[in-house]
Order: C-alpha cells, then sequence, then structure tokens
C-alpha cells in the first residue's frame, strides 16, 4: 500500500470514529472467506459497519480523532475488525449470535459513549446496555404509571364514594 492510500484510508477512519460513538474492536482471524461474508450480512442488516483494517492505520486514525481512545491500543494486535453502531448493544449482541455456531469474533475491546469494555468477557455485559429508544420507553412507562394508578384510584374511589353518599341519602329518607 502506497503512503497516499494509506493516508486516505487513516483520513476515512478517522471521519468514522468522530462520528460514532459506539465502536467495537473484534479478532475475526482463523475465519474464512464465507463465514467472514455472513458476519458481514448480519451486519448490514442490524446497521452496523464492519470493516477488516490494520492496527497501525486504525490507531494513527484513533489518535487523530478527537476522542481519547488510548485503552483500546492494548486491543489492537493481531487481525482487527472495526465495527461501529447507533446504538450499544447491537454489535454485542450480534457477535453473541454469531458465535453460537463459531468460536469467533472474538470481541477485543468497545468504546460506547465515553466507557471502555476490555476483553471477551465484557461481551454478556455489553448485550444487557439498554438502547436509547429502550430507556426512553422506560421512562415513558415509569412517567405513565403514577398517573394511571392515580386515574384509576380515582374511578374505583369515585365508585365507592357515589354509593356510600347514595346510600347514606337513602338512609335518611327511611
Amino acid at each position: 500500500m502506497r503512503k497516499e492510500e494509506k493516508y486516505q484510508v487513516i483520513e476515512s477512519l478517522v471521519e468514522k470514529l468522530k462520528s460514532s460513538d459506539v465502536i467495537y474492536l473484534a479478532d475475526t482471524s482463523g475465519l474464512n472467506v464465507e463465514t467472514i461474508n455472513n458476519l458481514r450480512r448480519m451486519c448490514f442488516k442490524r446497521n452496523v459497519t464492519m470493516q477488516v483494517v490494520k492496527n497501525t492505520l486504525l490507531k494513527k486514525a484513533m489518535e487523530k480523532s478527537e476522542k481519547d481512545l488510548a485503552p483500546l491500543y492494548e486491543a489492537l494486535v493481531g487481525a482487527t475488525s472495526l465495527m461501529l453502531s447507533d446504538t450499544g448493544n447491537v454489535p454485542a449482541k450480534l457477535l453473541k449470535d454469531f458465535r453460537q455456531k463459531k468460536d469467533k469474533p472474538v470481541l477485543k475491546g468497545a468504546y460506547i459513549q465515553e466507557s471502555f469494555y476490555i476483553g471477551d468477557d465484557q461481551l454478556d455485559i455489553l448485550t444487557k446496555i439498554k438502547s436509547k429508544e429502550e430507556l426512553i420507553g422506560d421512562l415513558i412507562g415509569l412517567l405513565q404509571s403514577p398517573a394511571t394508578n392515580v386515574i384509576s384510584a380515582l374511578q374505583s374511589g369515585g365508585n365507592t364514594i357515589a354509593g356510600v353518599v347514595k346510600t347514606l341519602s337513602e338512609r335518611d329518607e327511611n
């Protein structure tokens, strides 16, 4: 690869890293072409961008990006695939689903909105991270819950109060 080509690759990676808050590094070494293509298809279906990169070029791009990605440098050993997504848990779930049939890809490290996760043992934790949409849904549910309880209490209490008033008024008449 010539110097100009390397520069273009680094600049392309810098732009991708700057625009993404979810960065995963995975080890895909030892996977054959068919398996890699299956993984790429899964990534495409789940809106995850996957690119096999050279560690030296990726490290230079990380250094040039506006993010402090230094903790991920130790993961830049061996074959590395860069996975980018808009949702924090999607690549982790994808890796876990894919590994039901194969031993790889192995998670090397991840960066999710200023938090770092190093090592394959972090995969289960990453699958449990809630997406922004899931958190908003939970929040709306929590906010609606007290209002729903108050309304139902008023409705049921209203019937009880009306019944008590009716009984008392009938009692006075007799």
